[in-house]
This record gives structure tokens, C-alpha cells and sequence, in this order.
């Protein structure tokens, strides 16, 4: 079988799950994953013909697709700020809106908007956010921390392969005991658990049926209790002048930012590329 066959026989059978586009994205990163040749490369040499070995491979990966498992989690990796993550089922699937964070972040210590030297991740995963963070700031000294052991197992092994210094904690954030063991720092970052659990049910299948739930959903009794226990950890565990920035679950902007500000922070709402409420920033005006 010839490279373009392929690639057309794979888009055909992805058709039945996704949009033109989206299938067409999927089937390129698959035939580049087996056959290391670049969409350029495959158009030059359509007739390329796949090994037994790369047959074998396009079709146990097609299969893992066809039951709408997340095509990063098939390949186990992703690029996320220009860096080729792994990842698998313990740990959340890196998102674009993510990234806006990172460079909002980084934009800030770029401006001198806010000086950092030390900072914390609550809720780590993949362990996108602070490698990334270091990567671009390589100054800062970072600390995360995730409840899942197979999560940190994930972020461990993505700091190694992209040489990021972190100290990575397992820890429940929720419980407050827990909270004396983590130190005081310039900058508490977080993308946590926000969607509540009510809304799985209009929720793509590639996402409740793959992606970790823990990392993902929260009560509807209480969807906000993570923001409401970070906004209490920053009172004492931010030095002078320390900020917060968290992701935040796009309706619920106006109700994270009253946590906020009844715990006496000064925040700041910025919406991500689509226009939706997305990012907070939040500074301690007690320190």
C-alpha cells in the first residue's frame, strides 16, 4: 500500500466521526507518526509504499481511533508551546487555551509587570504549565503538585525529556492540612477541575470517555470550591506582591472573580481567543 493510499483509506474511515477538517488534521498527524514523512513530503512521493511493520502500526492506531479515543492520547504525545509533550490517560489532554495563560504569564515577567522567582502549580497533570513556564523563564524555581501519582508519573517523565527542573509534590490541594508542607511563593498557577459534573452530558464522547475525570469535573454542589480554596491558600502562601493566575470555566467568570475579591484580592478577567471568559489574575492588596 502506497503513503497516499493510506492516508485516503484512514480519512475515510475517520469521516465517520469527524468533520472534514478535524479528519483531515488526524489522518496527517497518524501517517506522519508511521511514516515520518511530512504532508510536503507524502504530496512529493505519493507512492512511497508502507512496510509490514508501518501496516501493521497504521491499523492497530486506526482502531484505537475508531472507538473515539483522542488521537494525542493514541500517539501519546502532543505539542503544546512548542514543546512535544507525552501523555496518556492519567492526565488531561493539553488545550490551546492553556498556552493564552502561559503567554499571558510570561508576558508579565517579560514587562516587569510582576517579578518572580518561585512559583507553584496546583493541579499539574502532563505537567504542561510549569515546564513550559521554565522553559520560557528559566530563572524560576518551580514547584507542582497533582493528587494523582500516575499524573506526576506523566509530568516526571516530560520534565525529564524536555530538561525542565521542577519538584513535583502528591498531594490533595483540597485538604488544608496538607497545605503547611507547600511554600510561600511569588506565583500560584492553576488550570483546575471546573466543569461540573451535570454538564458531562452534552460533552464530547473523546473527552468523558478517555480523559481523566478527577481532573476534570466537580460537583455541581460546590463547582467553585477549588478557586475558593486557592483564594484562601494565597492569603499565606503568597510572598509580597505575589499573584494568582488560574483558568477558569468559561460561564463562571463573574462568580470566580466574587470569590476573588471577598477574600480582598484585585483581579483582572481576560477572555481567550474566541472571546470567552477564560483567565484570572488575581493580586493579594492585604500583603
Amino acid at each position: 500500500m502506497g503513503i497516499e493510499e493510506a492516508y485516503k483509506k484512514l480519512l475515510f474511515e475517520l469521516y465517520e466521526l469527524y468533520d472534514n477538517r478535524e479528519a483531515a488534521n488526524i489522518a496527517d498527524m497518524v501517517i506522519e507518526y508511521v511514516t515520518g514523512q511530512q504532508k510536503t513530503d507524502r504530496i512529493i512521493h505519493k507512492t512511497i509504499p508502507l512496510n509490514f511493520q508501518q501496516q501493521e502500526q497504521l491499523e492497530n492506531l486506526t482502531q484505537q481511533l475508531l472507538q473515539h479515543k483522542p488521537v494525542q492520547y493514541v500517539l501519546q504525545e502532543v505539542w503544546f508551546a512548542g514543546m512535544k509533550f507525552f501523555v496518556n490517560e492519567s492526565v488531561l489532554i493539553p488545550r490551546p487555551e492553556t498556552e493564552e495563560l502561559i503567554d499571558w504569564i510570561t508576558q508579565e515577567i517579560k514587562h516587569n509587570k510582576i517579578i518572580v522567582k518561585t512559583m507553584l502549580d496546583i493541579g499539574t497533570g502532563s505537567g504542561c504549565i510549569p515546564i513550559s513556564l521554565q522553559k520560557k523563564n528559566q530563572a524560576l524555581n518551580i514547584t507542582a503538585l497533582d493528587i494523582s501519582k500516575d499524573a506526576l508519573k506523566v509530568a516526571e517523565k516530560n520534565a525529564v525529556n524536555l530538561s525542565a527542573d521542577i519538584i513535583f509534590i502528591c498531594s490533595n490541594f483540597l485538604d488544608e492540612n496538607n497545605w503547611k508542607k507547600l511554600p510561600i511563593v511569588d506565583l500560584i498557577v492553576s488550570n483546575p477541575p471546573y466543569i461540573k459534573q451535570s454538564e458531562s452530558i452534552s460533552m464530547q464522547k473523546v473527552v468523558t470517555d478517555f480523559e481523566p475525570h478527577l481532573a476534570l469535573f466537580v460537583s455541581d454542589e460546590n463547582p467553585l470550591i477549588f478557586y475558593q480554596k486557592i483564594a484562601l491558600f494565597g492569603k499565606n502562601h503568597l510572598s509580597k506582591n505575589g499573584k494568582i493566575f488560574v483558568e477558569i470555566n468559561e460561564s463562571l467568570g463573574k462568580d470566580v472573580a466574587a470569590i476573588f475579591k471577598k477574600e480582598h484580592y484585585e483581579i483582572e478577567l481576560r477572555k481567550d481567543m474566541y472571546g470567552k471568559d477564560r483567565m484570572l489574575k488575581a493580586d493579594f492588596i492585604n500583603n
